[in-house]
């Protein structure tokens, strides 16, 4: 397990926690870990409890879902500052989308989802804060989705 001084530093590189209060920065180096992962290694699978959010510090992560009689297919590819799972953090959703596996050597930052939503409840300006940033993620991935199923129905002219 990395210490906590040098989680700090890698957290402090993360734009997403730039912009955060000190007390709020905190706040997320105590729930927060470092995962140093070979190429093709797991993070989760689809169906899975979810347990943790990641950022993509180094390395490249690929996001699959399982179509019958197709088997798993790649979605999307996460990549440096990428964050994944996000679906954790939501109220509702508490099994894994997609699955999800390292495509190269891989750093990623894990996030504690259910200590997450516990500091988000007791803290409503950090829970703002957070769910702000969440929901930009989802709104831009929404977008990739609907551009991606244009695309998939869009009928060429002859």
């Amino acid at each position: 397990m990395i210490e906590k001084n040098k989680l700090r530093e890698v957290l402090q590189a993360i734009p997403w926690f730039g912009e955060l209060k000190p007390e709020h920065f905190e706040k997320m180096v105590a729930i927060s870990s470092v995962h140093d992962l070979p190429e093709d290694s797991e993070l989760f699978r689809e169906g899975d409890r979810q347990d943790r959010l990641y950022i993509v510090v180094e390395g490249r992560v690929a996001l699959e879902i399982f179509i019958p009689h197709k088997g798993r297919l790649r979605i999307s590819t996460a990549e440096k500052m990428d964050l994944i799972g996000w679906s954790a953090v939501t109220p509702g959703v508490r099994t894994r989308t997609a699955s999800a596996q390292t495509v190269i050597p891989s750093r990623l930052i894990g996030i504690d989802s259910r200590a997450l939503r516990e500091q988000c409840d007791e803290d409503v300006e950090f829970g703002y804060t957070i769910m702000k940033r969440i929901a930009n993620i989802v709104a831009g991935r929404l977008m990739v989705t609907r551009l991606q199923l244009l695309d998939m129905f869009a009928s060429p002219e002859d």
